[in-house]
């Protein structure tokens, strides 16, 4: 008789992998932090920048957390979650990517640690939670006011994102994404609303950074789709059409017999006539320029090249949406319909050579809702990184607006919530204090890190910083400036961060800690064989 309990019970398929209890979490922790370990020495000004080469051996040179994590091809599921956290930072506040995936790994670490006490994952996440509602809660109560009027503010705010990216015409810089921002900001229920899509970057290699300009309007990467066509256009009434100026073929198969040169003539000039109606129409409206979604028939081209009217063809969806909010246009699916009312207005539509490139430039419109960052640099990596850093710009100027409150940079708040944190932690008892205090010890990796890139002593400045926090008046507004290799008051040093990005970076990073956390089985199928080599599809039998 076999005892059948002493039986392997076999319920995957050949070749499945398995990992259970608390070799998991201690795979998925390493798996994390290893993630987080790769971006944490690009933080701060003075962290270093990562070259990644990809599979085409393209090369990528940033110190963008988003960026490095999205161009390195991670396998493992738990590295993929650190990815998605970096994702969500990047969507949602538009900065402080490294900071939630340094964050997310520290707390991870801290969490191993009371694993091996033997502390149950579901306390420690228990505690996770309490600790990131408090935190959230307490930077609130501790940042300072700001609103779309404070120029200053924002610009500082502008500043302090870009610092870590590029390091020339900041000043300028700073001052277009501001005035950007508040050019695109619309009022609903007395809500501030930005819409960042609405700023699009236009870039050109050739020239210096010193000549990235802000446009009032939309730059369009076209030409002209005929010579003869006028270059420029002052006082540009501008006509929207999102169909072809082509004829329209039949919807159902038709076949049309011509038995006589004559039919055949007739049936050309019928085409022409057509055509001419439509370019006809589109004179009559009042328009001087017309953008259009599709194509443009060349005889089409022709008859607006005689009445002087400028076209561009193939513009994309979203350049079409752009320019009817910059230039107050609508626009018209059927020319027929194209009526003066529907024009868009511009001082001036041109049609320039940028780094021998054709570009159309639509300016001077009188209230834009969409407008065009023009970024130039001296070399394709230093104008891709400067995207980047006005990117991160926009998206930590909009969300100070947005939440309307800024904290100090240079660690500053996430040292100020440590100490609050332990202080809320001795109110909360059990096991659960233990998991607020890792919390707390885990925002430290901030203002530790700024340490060890700037070449100080991350021990010796940690405590010194604890000290501040603990005994100054302004202490909340004490954290590490990098440039001195010293701690300093980061308000006075005009180092700000909007509160919206570092609430995002702690609840990003703490849902991903408490979601790896949480898992204490590993189960990976075999990949298909044969046939069907490199799918990934799980082989559940």
């Amino acid at each position: 008789m076999v005892d059948i309990q002493r039986q392997p019970v076999v319920f995957l398929g050949e070749g499945a992998q398995r990992v259970v209890g608390r070799d998991a979490q201690r795979l998925n922790i390493l798996v994390a932090r290893a993630v987080a370990n790769v971006v944490r020495t690009t933080l701060g000004p003075k962290g270093m920048d990562k070259m990644l080469v990809d599979e085409l051996g393209d090369i990528t040179i940033t110190n963008d957390g988003a960026t490095i994590l999205q161009e390195m091809s991670i396998e493992h599921p738990a590295g993929k979650i650190m990815v998605e956290v970096a994702k969500a930072q990047d969507e949602e506040a538009g900065d402080g990517t490294t900071t939630a995936t340094v964050l997310a790994g520290e707390l991870l670490g801290n969490a191993e640690r009371l694993l091996d006490q033997d502390i149950h994952p579901s306390v420690i996440i228990k505690g996770y939670r309490m600790a990131t509602e408090k935190a959230v809660e307490l930077l609130d109560e501790f940042g300072d006011k700001v609103d779309i009027n404070d120029d200053e503010i924002l610009k500082k705010i502008a500043l302090t994102s870009m610092t870590s990216k590029i390091t020339e015409s900041r000043e300028k810089l700073a001052q277009i994404v501001v005035d950007a921002i508040k050019m695109v900001a619309e009022e609903y229920d007395d809500k501030i609303v930005i819409d960042i899509d609405q700023i699009k970057i236009e870039k050109k290699q050739g020239g210096s950074m010193a000549d990235t300009e802000l446009i009032r309007g939309i730059v369009i990467d076209k030409e002209r789709v005929h010579p003869q066509m006028p270059k420029r256009v002052e006082n540009a009434k501008i006509a929207l059409i999102n169909s072809a100026l082509e004829i329209k073929e039949t919807e159902t198969d038709a076949k049309i017999n011509i038995t006589s040169p004559e039919q055949l003539q007739a049936f050309i000039e019928q085409e022409e006539m057509m055509l001419k109606k439509m370019v006809d129409k589109i004179k009559a409206s009042g328009a001087n320029v017309v953008f259009v979604q599709k194509g443009i028939d060349d005889l089409a081209q022709h008859y607006l090249a005689k009445a002087g009217i400028l076209a561009v063809r193939r513009v994309k969806k979203s350049d079409m949406e752009k320019l009817a909010r910059a230039t107050g246009a609508k626009i018209v699916t059927r020319v027929e319909d194209l009526t003066p009312e529907d024009l868009g207005e511009a001082e001036l539509v041109e049609e320039r050579k940028i780094s021998g490139e054709s570009m159309i430039f639509v300016e001077g419109c009188k209230n834009p809702k969409a407008v065009t960052i023009l970024v130039r640099g001296g070399a394709e990596h230093v104008v891709d990184e400067a995207e980047r850093a006005l990117r991160d710009a926009i998206g930590a100027v909009a969300s100070a607006i947005e939440s309307g409150k800024v904290v100090a940079g240079g660690g500053a708040p996430e040292m100020e919530l440590a100490m609050r944190l332990r202080d809320y932690a001795q109110t909360v008892g059990g096991k659960e204090q233990l998991a607020i205090e890792a919390f707390a010890d885990a925002l430290e990796v901030i203002p530790r890190t700024l340490a060890e890139t700037a070449g100080m002593d991350p021990i010796d400045t940690v405590v010194r910083l604890r000290s501040k926090h603990a005994k100054e008046k302004d202490g909340k507004y004490w954290g590490v400036d990098v440039f001195a290799a010293d701690i300093a008051n980061m308000k006075e040093k005009n180092v700000l961060e909007p509160v919206k990005v570092k609430k995002q970076a702690i609840m990003s990073a703490s849902e991903a800690a408490r979601l790896i956390l949480k898992i204490d089985d590993i189960i990976a199928a075999s990949r298909k064989s044969k046939g069907n080599e490199g799918s990934e599809d799980m082989d559940f039998d």
